[in-house]
């Protein structure tokens, strides 16, 4: 990337209506979000100043970023509810549609595009995910040990992302998994659960996981494991793929 191009970012309206509540509070509803990819991997919503319910209150931070510009902090206040450091505004951003928007916290605030509920960051419009049965061999090898072998894989292929291979419990070394503290959210799957896989004296950490109830486009993997291709040796049709590099590594 040639430094005239560093740190500029995509920005498009996009076609959801999208709402967000505080407590049961409305503080937004748009049908003209601002889809923003603050970075490559996914976008974040910003909402038209227009289409907000609640206050703003000043808190005195700032923040700058090369590409949006300087931004103003504020408390975002709806009828006696707060949410702390909520909102950003880039006033003077040299994106202009930046400037009459509001970039809310998707942690702090429940959103939902249409009528169904969205965590961790709005779906990339650009990023699709297909699960297809299948009845290639996949063996999963940590540390020179088979830890799966299954001819019943589920292969899950999402934009940008290696196709990751999911596998029935009964074609894993359950004995070899401990279970792990740690918990993430997908916007297209849900929450996974993880695990460790202890060989010999070595624990490998959160190396693989599980949706057991994962959102409805992705029931197909419902209560199968999955190893991360980044860290594990895994063999299709006996062939040994490379290790991608992501992200996740």
């Amino acid at each position: 990337m040639t430094e005239d191009r560093r740190g500029r970012v995509k920005v498009e309206t996009g076609p959801k209506r999208v709402r967000v509540y505080l407590g049961g509070k409305l503080v937004a509803d748009t049908l003209r979000p601002l889809l923003v990819w603050e970075i490559p991997y996914y976008p974040t919503y910003y909402v038209p100043l227009t289409d907000l319910r609640a206050d703003l209150d000043p808190n005195g931070v700032t923040e700058h970023s090369p590409s949006r510009g300087e931004a103003t902090g504020y408390d975002v206040t709806i009828e006696g509810l707060r949410a702390g450091g909520a909102a950003l505004r880039y006033l003077d951003s040299p994106l202009p549609e930046l400037k009459d928007a509001v970039r809310l916290d998707i942690a702090a605030f429940d959103w939902f595009e249409e009528d169904e509920q969205v965590f961790v960051h709005p779906r990339d419009p650009y990023s699709r995910v297909d699960i297809l049965g299948s009845s290639r061999h996949v063996r999963v090898e940590i540390g020179g040990v088979t830890v799966a072998d299954s001819h019943s894989p589920r292969i899950l292929f999402e934009t940008g992302l290696p196709a990751r291979y999911y596998l029935p419990l009964t074609d894993v070394r359950m004995d070899l998994l401990t279970s792990s503290d740690t918990h993430t959210s997908c916007p297209y799957k849900g929450t996974a659960d993880y695990w460790n896989v202890r060989i010999g004296d070595t624990e490998h950490a959160d190396i693989v996981w599980i949706y057991r109830t994962p959102l409805p486009e992705s029931q197909k993997v419902a209560g199968l494991a999955c190893f991360y291709n980044e860290k594990v040796d895994i063999y299709l049709d006996g062939v040994r793929q490379d290790r991608p590099h992501t992200p996740f590594g």
